[in-house]
C-alpha cells in the first residue's frame, strides 16, 4: 500500500469551509487505499496575529516562550483538522478516523536554537503505531521538541514544509504532496504577473535556487531536506484537482510510480526538452541594504567588518565596494561597503558597526529598507552574455535603475527599489520568452503557502 504525506498551508486551511475540503481530499485518498499521513500550519494569518500579540505585551519576549506561544496556531488546526475528517469520514463508505499529533508526538527532535530550530532526528513511532490501527495521523507543522528541556521549538517560516518533508523521508512515503493556493511551481510567483508558466515536473536542485531567491511556494530548507533524502514532491493546489508540479532529482515524471496522480491530465514532460537559459523569475521583499561610509580601502577591513557580523548570527548577502567621494579629498584611499542582510536584522547590525567605529574609523553608516532582490535563475548564465545585454535593456526601458548586482553561474541577481519589483519581474520575464500562451494563472486564495 503506498502512503502519501499531505501537506496544507495556512490558506488551505484559513476557514471552516477550508478545513471540511481538506478533510474531504484526505478522506478521497484514503478511499483510493493509500495511507495518508497529514502536516497542517496554522490556519490563515494566525501566526502573524499571534507575533502581534506578543509585541503587545513585551517589548523582548524570550524566544522559548514565543515558541510556545507560536505552536498553538498548529493546535487549533490539527484538532479541527482530525474533527472534521472523523465527522466526515463516519458515513463514508469505510469509516474513517484521525487523530490530531503535535510536532513533539510525532517524534520531531530539534536542537535548542528557538525561532529556527533544525531538526536532528525524527522518532515517528507514534505515527507508525497509528498507520498499523487505520488512523489517520494529522500532524502540527513548523513544530518539535527539545528533549533536554521538554520545551517547544519552532522551525522558522516554512517550517511545515521542513515537517512534511522530514516525515515523508523518516516514513519512507511515495511521494510528499504540498497543498497551496496556486496549481504548482510557475516561472514567476502569479500574485506578480498571471502571464506566469506551470511547470509540469522541476528538478530539486532548481527549484532550491529559486527558493533561496526568493520564489515562497516551499521553503528553501524544505526543498534541500527533500534534495539530500530523495524524497518526491507533488506541489499542487488545495483549490483544484488538476495535477501540479513534480519536484525530484531528474525533473522526469513518471507517472506510474507517482500516487494520487490523474495520468489522463498529464500532458509533457519539461524536463524531457531542453533546458531553456532562463527558467524562472523570483523576487525577495525581506531584505535591506546597509552601507558603511568612508572605511579606509587597506587589507583587514572587511575582515574586521564581516567577522563580528558573523558572530552575531547575522547573514550577509550581496556585498559591493566602492571607491567613496571623500576619497578625492583624503590622502588616505577610502572606500564604501554595502551589503544586504535580512529587514529584521537591520537593527542588531547597525548595533554592530556602531561598536566598531574606532576599530574602522568610518565616517558614517546608513541603510534602505525601500529595496527588494530580483533574481534571474536559470543554466550557464555566466557563459551568455546575450543575458546580461537583454537584462539591462529590458530594465532600461522601464527606467529601473540597478543599486546592486551579484551573479553565478545559474542567477543573476539586481537590487532595486522596491516599488519598481513588480514591473521589472514582468518585464524580465516577457523579456526572455517566460510568459504562457496558455490561459493565465490562477491564484485562488492569495496568502502564499
Amino acid at each position: 500500500m503506498s502512503l502519501i504525506v499531505q501537506k496544507f498551508g495556512g490558506s488551505s486551511v484559513e476557514n471552516p469551509q477550508r478545513i471540511l475540503k481538506v478533510a474531504q481530499t484526505v478522506i478521497d485518498a484514503k478511499l483510493k487505499g493509500y495511507e495518508v499521513v497529514v502536516i497542517v500550519s496554522a490556519m490563515g494569518d494566525t501566526t502573524d496575529y499571534l507575533i502581534e500579540l506578543s509585541q503587545k505585551i513585551s517589548v523582548r519576549p524570550t524566544q522559548r516562550e514565543m515558541d510556545s506561544l507560536l505552536s498553538t496556531g498548529e493546535l487549533i488546526s490539527i484538532a479541527t483538522l482530525a474533527m472534521a475528517i472523523n465527522s466526515l469520514g463516519h458515513s463514508s463508505p469505510k469509516k474513517i478516523v484521525a487523530h490530531a499529533f503535535t510536532g513533539s508526538q510525532a517524534g520531531i527532535i530539534t536542537d535548542q536554537s528557538y525561532g529556527f530550530a533544525h531538526i536532528e532526528r525524527i522518532e515517528p513511532k507514534a505515527i507508525k503505531r497509528a498507520l498499523i490501527h487505520n488512523v489517520i495521523p494529522v500532524v502540527a507543522g513548523f513544530q518539535g521538541i527539545y528533549l533536554p528541556d521538554q520545551a517547544v521549538t519552532t522551525l522558522g517560516r516554512g517550517g511545515s514544509d521542513l515537517s512534511a518533508v522530514a516525515l515523508s523521508a523518516a516514513l519512507e512515503a511515495d511521494i510528499c504532496e504540498i497543498y497551496t493556493d496556486v496549481d504548482g511551481i510557475f516561472t514567476i510567483d502569479p500574485r506578480l504577473d498571471s502571464k506566469a508558466s506551470k511547470f509540469d515536473a522541476i528538478r530539486s536542485d532548481s527549484l532550491l535556487e529559486l527558493s533561496a531567491s526568493g520564489a515562497k511556494v516551499v521553503a528553501p530548507r524544505a526543498v534541500e531536506y527533500a534534495r539530500r533524502n530523495q524524497v518526491t514532491m507533488h506541489v499542487r493546489s488545495s483549490y483544484s484537482k488538476i495535477n501540479g508540479t513534480i519536484v525530484n532529482s531528474d525533473g522526469i515524471i513518471n507517472s506510474m510510480d507517482i500516487p494520487n496522480f490523474d495520468q489522463d491530465q498529464y500532458v509533457k514532460d519539461l524536463a524531457q526538452s531542453e533546458d531553456p537559459l532562463l527558467y524562472g523569475i523570483a523576487t525577495d521583499h525581506d531584505h535591506s541594504k546597509i552601507t558603511v561610509y568612508g572605511v579606509e580601502d587597506k587589507p583587514g577591513v572587511s575582515a574586521h567588518l564581516f567577522t563580528p557580523l558573523a558572530r552575531a548570527g547575522i547573514l550577509v548577502d550581496l556585498v559591493v565596494q566602492n571607491s567613496s567621494a571623500k576619497s578625492y579629498q583624503s590622502p588616505k584611499k577610502i572606500t564604501d561597503i554595502s551589503f544586504t542582510v535580512q529587514t529584521k536584522e537591520v537593527e542588531r547590525a547597525i548595533k554592530v558597526l556602531e561598536s566598531l567605529k574606532e576599530v574602522l574609523q568610518y565616517s558614517g553608516v546608513g541603510y534602505d529598507s525601500a529595496i527588494a532582490k530580483v533574481s534571474l535563475v536559470g543554466a550557464s548564465i555566466k557563459n551568455n552574455p546575450n543575458i546580461f545585454a537583454q537584462t539591462f535593456s529590458a530594465l532600461a526601458k522601464q527606467n529601473i535603475n540597478i543599486e546592486m548586482i551579484s551573479t553565478s553561474e545559474i542567477r543573476i541577481t539586481l537590487v532595486i527599489k522596491a516599488e519598481k519589483v513588480k514591473q521589472a519581474a514582468e518585464a524580465l520575464h516577457t523579456e526572455f520568452g517566460l510568459d504562457s500562451k496558455a490561459q493565465n494563472a490562477i491564484v485562488y486564495a492569495g496568502s502564499g503557502r
